[in-house]
């Protein structure tokens, strides 16, 4: 499995790469693995308000739905909308066109929280 070092994650499988106040969310490859095929994304409206953990989205694939939860505070900035008629991309390139949204950071510091590679590596390892 992928785990770019560059990136920092969540225990419910996002991963998120902070520019400035830019924050961009998506499922890790171990999350898309585990899914299977993506068949639908649901994704917020622009606008919307989100603090750490609040649901944002389903995720929905040939073998369940799941939720997708906010990683940090702030409110969505961008959706990507090539998801709507290519879902799929989720599956083939989660850290690349794949990506879910685009949050502007209300409190920089939730990232500080957040688990860096070995940090997720380490917490997918007991689940596997």
């Amino acid at each position: 499995m992928e785990t770019p070092e560059n990136l920092r994650y969540t225990n419910e499988h996002e991963w998120v790469y902070l520019d400035g106040m830019s924050v961009k969310v998506g499922i890790t490859d171990y999350a898309q693995d585990a899914l299977g095929d993506v068949v639908y994304v649901d994704l917020p409206d622009l606008g919307k308000i989100f603090s750490p953990g609040d649901v944002f989205g389903e995720i929905e694939s040939t073998k369940s739905v799941s939720e997708l939860y906010a990683p940090m505070s702030g409110k969505v900035v961008e959706i990507n909308t090539e998801l709507e008629d290519h879902p799929e991309l989720v599956n083939s390139d989660p850290y690349g066109q794949g990506w879910l949204c685009v949050f502007e950071a209300t409190n920089p510091s939730d990232y500080d929280s957040l688990l860096d590679a070995a940090g997720y590596r380490a917490a997918i390892s007991t689940e596997q």
